[in-house]
This record gives structure tokens, sequence and C-alpha cells, in this order.
């Protein structure tokens, strides 16, 4: 059984390591020095420690804190020439983390959907191996992408859940105004987008002909999707997602020049 350690385990380490406890393939040991985020993840952890040391027994370390604390964090970790070091750190340059270990590295953004299996990930064609493929796949899907494309990669999945959240939200909203109970809506919405993104990944067909599809000739999708088109509700979204990306582009930079 592969060891696997996760240093640093808010809510995006904490939702690595509960998804990969799922598969009950990976023996987990959580690492962190908050004892009370070691508590949340203790159910899942085959066993909690705030020694940083003890990642030197993993096959895999998933370093999963904030960029700030990158720097001090790789201080602390002395990895081995045949380890592997998952950096999940927003914006950190691979480069700058493989200069401050002896371990291989990999940069991956995943999001938080990984606690249920259903991460989106975007992992950088450097340094990638077929464990870690098989690590990511445990918790979802991911594509592999050339580290110049991780900032908008970040933006799209690392950032997209809280825009699907907000727009969750307005969907909740309209069916609650037109007299839906709230737990109902909600229901409806989440499970609605739930079933049409996995429509998307498994469907051959493109967005616009899965649109096409539901949309009957003077039925009722057709009147909402006019609404749609002929607002700027895409134009928002894009604009949400290139802030995103240009805030993970400054991270990088800051990084780039130390």
């Amino acid at each position: 059984m592969e060891h696997v350690s996760v240093v640093g385990t808010g809510n995006m380490g904490g939702a690595f390591l509960k998804g990969l406890a799922r598969t009950d393939d990976y023996h987990l040991t959580a690492i962190d020095p908050d004892e009370d985020a070691l508590a949340a993840v203790a159910d899942a952890a085959d066993e909690t420690t705030t020694d940083s040391a003890a990642a030197r027994d993993a096959d895999v370390v998933v370093l999963a804190v904030k960029p700030d604390v990158v720097a001090p964090a790789l201080e602390d970790l002395d990895l081995r020439e045949d380890q592997t070091l998952v950096t999940l750190a927003a914006g950190v340059p691979r480069a700058f983390v493989a200069e401050r270990t002896d371990a291989s590295v990999v940069r991956v953004m995943p999001n938080v959907a990984a606690e249920t299996g259903n991460t989106a990930a975007a992992a950088t064609e450097a340094g990638i191996t077929g464990e870690v493929r098989e690590l990511l796949d445990a918790v979802g899907e991911f594509v592999v992408v050339d580290e110049d494309r991780m900032d908008v990669a970040t933006s799209v999945n690392g950032s997209g859940p809280a825009f699907a959240f907000y727009l969750i939200e307005a969907m909740k909203d309209a069916g609650v105004a037109g007299g839906l109970d709230p737990e109902e809506a909600e229901t409806l919405a989440a499970q609605t987008f739930k079933g049409a993104a996995e429509t998307v990944l498994r469907d051959d067909r493109s967005v616009d002909e899965l649109i096409d599809a539901v949309c009957s000739p003077n039925g009722t999708t057709i009147e909402g999707m006019d609404v749609l088109w002929d607002s700027e509700a895409d134009e928002a979204v894009q604009d949400a997602v290139g802030a995103a990306g240009e805030r993970s582009r400054e991270l990088s930079e800051a990084f780039g020049n130390e």
C-alpha cells in the first residue's frame, strides 16, 4: 500500500486527504501544526502528527499549505531523492519548490471537490509520474498542461467551484421566489448542475449541441435561454475567471522574483 503524507490539512489539504481515504488504497498520514486541523481529518487519516519529519516515511508527500507558507514549510521538510512532492499551492512555480527539496516535484491545482472524488485538477507535465496520475485519478478528473497554462487552469478549476456555487445559489433563489421550499430548491439546483456537468463529461456532443437538445421550439427552456443569450452573463463569468487568473499570475511573478 502506497504511503502518502499530506502536509497542511486545511480546506484543500483536508479535502484531498479525505478523497484519498475513500479509496482504501493508501496509507495516509496527516501533518499539521494545528491540532484542530488534524482533529478535523482524524477519521480519514491512518495517523496524524504535528511533526513534519514524519513526511520522510512517505512515498508521496502532498504539500497543501498557503503560498506564503511554502518556503518555511519546505525548510522543515527533509525529503529524499526517491520521494515525490506534489505541491498544491496556488501561484507557486514548480521551480521555486524544486530548488528547495531533493524530492521530485510536480505542481497540481485541484479543488475542494476532491473530498467526494469529484475534483477537477490540472497538473504540470514536468514532474508527472504514474503514481501521481493514479493519485489524481483517485480523487476525480485531471488534465496535464504546460506550466505556463497553470494560471488559467487555476482560475477555471481552482476558483471555479465558488463561481458554480454562486450560480447554484442564484437558481435556488429563483426557485424559492417561485414558491419552492429552500431545501427543495437547493437540492434541485445543485443536482441539476451535477447532472449537467456529468453529461458534458460523458456525452460526445458539444455544449452548444447539448443546449440545442434541451431547447424544444416554443418550449420553456428556449424562453429562459433567450434571456441568457440577450444578457451579459457569459461575459461576467469570463471576467471572473480572468480576474482569478490574473491574481494567480501576480502570485507566480512574486515568487519568481525571490
